[in-house]
């Protein structure tokens, strides 16, 4: 004869071994040889497929992601050999045959410029940010992922602004993305920007705008940045491209100015800061530009932030050869003819705060 409540309790026992079969397990991982060197947040995107980076954040902070039993902070760095602890993290089921969502499945507005086995080249959209976080459920990086399954190793070798389009590189392999890393740190890769911006640019030759630039506590994951005296230093060379005259009978400045600039450091929305201290704010731009300009243009077909990367010079992860690439201009970027300024008397060839 069964003891009173037996029944109940293998009922209870069966449930319970039910919700704990239900339940996702802490996971253990072993860093690989191509995991070496990389951060921690970077891994683990990488290797949890599906995972949103902003729920990794969240978890490394709150110190449930230990390396060899210690805590960690997401730019730490990780070692071939190192275990992860990684708390229960529950991905949606896929049905069998299923695809990539279709946000993630479209890569019709994304080129590739180039590839080989070390790198891509890819001619990002504006609108489009490079990875998901902050509001962003997925960025390039991510349909990437999801569309080249076949690539086990997809990594950003540098990052450009959301609403900026243009040259992109995304590492194929952890040695081409840490040599990559080595170049981008040292200054060696030369890049160049066409900006759209507010005035005439009047001053002839090259300008090197030396600003020194402060980055501001993010709310809310929103980023700025801004000229203090004791900033980091920055420079950016400016050169004139072309003019293009305004209507100001519907609101538009007098005169629109198209400009090459070149990124001789790298810091935060560096070209957006420069140029608007200078008193040439970059059309569209929507921390640092014209804002009620802004809401007028956007009315005529200027919808976007007019700053593109044009050309990238940069020597190959790999055999060191020397490669420049350049991503076309935007059809929506005004076509201006390519001439010498018509300057007023001699402005001074470096701006400096």
């Amino acid at each position: 004869m069964k003891p009173l409540g037996a029944k109940a309790q293998g009922r209870s026992g069966l449930r319970a071994t039910r919700a704990d079969e239900r339940q996702p397990a802490v996971i253990h991982l072993k860093v690989e040889a191509d995991g070496d060197g990389q951060r921690v947040d970077n891994y683990l995107v990488r290797v949890l497929k599906g995972v949103p980076r902003a729920w990794i954040w969240r978890v490394i902070r709150k110190g449930e992601v230990r390396v060899n039993g210690r805590r960690v902070e997401a730019h730490g760095r990780l070692a071939g050999g190192d275990d992860i602890r990684v708390p229960p993290v529950r991905r949606p089921e896929r049905p069998a045959g299923a695809t990539p969502a279709a946000g993630l499945r479209d890569l019709t507005d994304i080129t590739i410029l180039h590839e080989d086995p070390a790198w891509l080249i890819i001619d990002k959209p504006a609108g489009l940010a490079v990875h998901g976080g902050s509001g962003v459920a997925a960025g390039l990086i991510e349909r990437l992922r999801a569309m080249r399954s076949e690539d086990r190793f997809l990594e950003l070798a540098h990052r450009i602004d959301r609403e900026t389009s243009g040259l992109l590189v995304v590492a194929r392999s952890r040695p081409a993305l840490l040599a990559l890393h080595r170049q981008f740190a040292a200054g060696g890769p030369r890049k160049h920007y066409r900006a759209l911006v507010l005035g005439r640019w009047g001053r002839e030759g090259t300008t090197a705008l030396r600003f020194p630039l402060e980055r501001l506590e993010a709310v809310g994951g929103d980023r700025r940045v801004r000229v203090v005296d004791g900033g980091a230093p920055a420079e950016t060379r400016v050169t004139l491209l072309g003019h293009l005259a305004g209507d100001p009978g519907r609101g538009q400045p007098a005169w629109f100015s198209l400009l090459d600039c070149q990124l001789l450091t790298g810091r935060t929305h560096q070209i957006r800061v420069h140029l608007s201290h200078a008193g040439f704010p970059i059309v569209g731009d929507p921390k640092y530009g014209d804002f009620t300009l802004n809401k007028v243009l956007h009315k005529q077909g200027f919808n976007r932030m007019f700053l593109h990367a044009f050309s990238l010079s940069i020597d190959h992860p790999i055999t060191g050869q020397r490669c420049r690439f350049e991503a076309p201009m935007p059809g929506v970027f005004p076509a201006l003819p390519i001439r010498p300024a018509v300057a007023p008397p001699p402005a001074p060839r470096q701006v400096s705060r």
